[in-house]
């Protein structure tokens, strides 16, 4: 029954004796855990001395996920379809910024020196030590001006920078994009005609603060007003955003949010989203009950031209001001082109033996913070969000020129998986 064991774990399957293969499969099991687990014990050790070693072997370790593989376009351009990241974009143009007055002030500096080369040929013998004592002064101050960096405008979070915003994309938006401050959020929401979603509309409509939901009739004797007409109503009372929610299977399918701006502008644009996966507050598992206050609103990971149109889309949505006491919270986070609706309630606690102190970006413990942890729950509704098009004025059929249409979903667009709009 002996039998050298120089095979491994292999040779567990060259054993003709089915009790004895199941044995030796076990104790090569058992060797290889023992190994294992010894090799763990000396990383630990080790890097117990030197800390060094944990920090590079995760930074090594890090999953190699769709996110990290996107790609970009190798292009400088901001307009609208560009799938550009804004803050590396704006990082390049500074650094050739940089570059440019370095190459002008070598210029400079080589031009000065020719011109007191002819100025002072008999002064060259007396003062060549003063003369190299300058030039190193001198290039030391450029070497020094070239080392010179700003402090890098990207987040260090997911968070979206609204300031990154192109001018190509103000000069199109001049009123969703105003220098001056936003006024206060006034909605109307609607519905399609003929809908019987109205408990899902009028839900949707309570998580925008100082928003009025109407019902819109399909009765056969009543007249059927049109978009444009409902928004024409809506900004001459005030309002300055109309949200038009559809729906298919009795369930809500589309949501189109046209911006009104002020009464010397246009209506536009108008953004139309589709909805999957809703589920009404009252569905989920130990939800909680929302309240009047203005809540804060978090926008991650809108990185591109069409994605900060988005993003600002959505917070001229909400007040600029939150009422922090309410301790409500909507986030949209934006993970390949698809935006994640989430309304939470949250609360400051202290931590439990058993839980960890909260870290940064970095890994690092973040000071102040330890033994106080963040504790959430859901209110509700819950949505996936996902941009289909962007019209110039109200929809479709209210938006003129050749311009009328900004940006429209294809298909074609997902064909390579690495490659996000947003």
């Amino acid at each position: 029954m002996g039998s050298s064991r120089s095979g491994g774990s292999s040779l567990s399957l060259k054993t003709g004796n089915k009790l004895r293969r199941k044995q030796m499969y076990i104790e090569d099991k058992k060797i290889a855990n023992k190994a294992r687990h010894e090799e763990r014990h000396r990383r630990r050790r080790e890097e117990a001395k030197n800390p060094e070693l944990r920090e590079e072997r995760l930074a090594k370790n890090q999953p190699a996920s769709i996110d990290k593989k996107r790609v970009w376009d190798d292009v400088d351009d901001d307009s609208l379809g560009a799938q550009v990241d804004l803050a590396a974009l704006k990082r390049r143009r500074m650094e050739q910024a940089e570059l440019a007055a370095a190459a002008e002030a070598d210029a400079v500096m080589k031009d000065d020196e020719e011109e007191k080369d002819d100025d002072a040929d008999s002064m060259l013998d007396s003062d060549s030590e003063n003369d190299g004592e300058d030039d190193e002064e001198r290039e030391e101050k450029l070497q020094r001006k070239r080392a010179q960096r700003q402090p890098s405008i990207a987040p260090s979070t997911t968070s979206t920078n609204l300031d990154l915003t192109p001018d190509s994309l103000t000069r199109q938006f001049e009123h969703l994009f105003s220098d001056e401050p936003p006024p206060m959020p006034k909605i109307l929401v609607t519905t399609s005609l003929n809908a019987t979603i109205h408990k899902e509309a009028e839900e949707i409509g309570a998580i925008f603060p100082n928003s009025t939901y109407i019902r819109r009739s399909g009765h056969r004797w009543g007249h059927k007003y049109s978009v444009r007409e409902i928004a024409k109503f809506a900004k001459n009372r005030g309002y300055t955003a109309l949200v038009v929610v559809h729906e298919d299977l009795k369930r809500p399918h589309q949501m189109s949010i046209v911006h009104l701006n002020s009464e010397d502008a246009a209506p536009g644009p108008t953004l139309t989203y589709s909805i999957r996966n809703y589920l009404p507050g009252k569905s989920l598992l130990g939800h909680g009950n929302a309240t009047n206050h203005y809540p804060e609103l978090l926008l991650n990971n809108f990185k591109t031209p069409l994605g900060l149109l988005a993003a600002k889309s959505m917070n001229t949505l909400f007040p600029a001001r939150p009422e922090l006491q309410g301790r409500q919270v909507v986030t949209l986070h934006n993970q390949r082109d698809y935006i994640f609706f989430r309304r939470h309630r949250y609360v400051f606690r202290e931590a439990r033996a058993t839980e960890k102190n909260v870290v940064t970006a970095e890994g690092k413990e973040m000071e102040g913070m330890q033994g106080i942890r963040a504790g959430l729950q859901e209110i509700g509704p819950r949505m996936t969000l996902k941009l289909r098009r962007v019209d110039k004025g109200i929809g479709r059929a209210g938006s003129e020129g050749e311009d009328a249409l900004k940006w429209e979903w294809k298909a074609k667009m997902e064909k390579k998986r690495t490659r996000f709009n947003l």
